[in-house]
């Protein structure tokens, strides 16, 4: 990760809801637009309904993945600061969340082919991952007799 930033785990974690409110304002600012230049009205964007272009409901849906994982993610940096965890995983693996995140996002938002797809699953599994093995390792620091 040479020049990428290894950041605090709760500087990863802010930045990580950080990236979620820059996507719903790219949304915003393309609704804005659709209403202003494109003649579309404010309520031509029913929720949870596909509509617009594929670049704009992949838009929408790399936000939605970004508020759907939030809150794993949020509570095993908490619990990870909770448990003053100083372990080396725990120091890298939320900036590794945090890139494959943002990764994760702007393939999804670039395309929608197989290729991507792949890639953007690969993102995802490097962030289940290393979640789960932070998991791991703070169910171990809190005392939880683990398998292995």
């Amino acid at each position: 990760m040479s020049g990428v930033p290894l950041l605090p785990p709760l500087a990863a974690l802010v930045l990580f809801a950080v990236w979620g409110m820059l996507l719903v304002i790219a949304i915003g600012l393309s609704r804005l637009a659709q209403v202003l230049f494109q003649g579309k009205k404010a309520g031509d964007f029913p929720a949870g309904t596909q509509h617009g272009s594929s670049a704009y409901w992949r838009l929408n849906r790399a936000h939605m993945n970004v508020t759907e994982n939030l809150p794993f993610f949020a509570v095993i940096v908490i619990a990870g600061l909770f448990l003053q965890l100083q372990d080396t995983a725990f120091q890298l693996l939320p900036s590794l969340i945090l890139y494959a995140r943002v990764a994760q996002s702007l393939i999804h938002i670039a395309s929608g082919t197989t290729a991507a797809v792949t890639l953007r699953f690969a993102c995802y599994l490097v962030q289940v991952l290393s979640m789960l093995v932070l998991a791991g390792i703070e169910l171990k620091a809190a005392g939880l007799p683990l398998p292995w």
